[in-house]
């Protein structure tokens, strides 16, 4: 039996490369049985795409940048 460890990095790196039969097979009979693995493998994609959007901002949109580059009174 696959783990929800294993079966959720499975489904990621699925979508990196192509699974193969076995490791497909694993996955399916997994999920057929797991609520929680269903729901990540159904999210992924909206992870996926807002994490790239996020890394594709341009650096003087992130809010980080502002905060760490401005002195402050301990730091001037």
């Amino acid at each position: 039996m696959l783990s929800c460890h294993k079966a959720t990095r499975m489904m990621s790196e699925s979508q990196e490369r192509p699974l193969n039969a076995g490791e497909k097979l694993l996955l399916a009979v997994h999920t057929m049985m797991c609520r929680g693995c269903r729901n990540f493998e159904r999210q992924l994609p909206v992870i996926r795409s807002r994490s790239r959007a996020y890394v594709a901002r341009s650096d003087d949109t992130r809010p980080d940048d502002d905060i760490t580059n401005k002195p402050n009174r301990h730091n001037p």
